[in-house]
């Protein structure tokens, strides 16, 4: 935990197409799913994986609810049984 006063310097996130929200707070994603699927849709990444785990069912209910809402989502599901099942949800993006 940062003391008031210290410098806080962003995290470098990989664009590799796969976001992993387990190192994340909840706080953290109304900044951070606007900002990672607008650098996915720059780099030419039209299909993105968002690993929410299954937990309660909580992160993906929040996860669900920014994507549909979200400009320039196609289309949502959670991913087939061989790649994370409802751990995990596929998000197309529109070109």
């Amino acid at each position: 935990m940062a003391a008031a006063g210290d410098t806080v310097l962003p995290v470098r996130i990989p664009i590799t197409g796969e976001l992993d929200l387990h190192t994340f707070r909840p706080q953290d994603l109304g900044e951070l799913l606007p900002a990672y699927v607008g650098e996915c849709r720059r780099l030419g990444r039209h299909e993105i994986r968002i690993i929410h785990g299954k937990g309660t069912g909580t992160l993906r209910r929040t996860v669900h609810a920014w994507l549909r809402c979200a400009p320039g989502i196609a289309s949502f599901r959670l991913a087939d049984e061989s790649a994370g099942s409802w751990g995990e949800t596929v998000v197309t993006l529109q070109p």
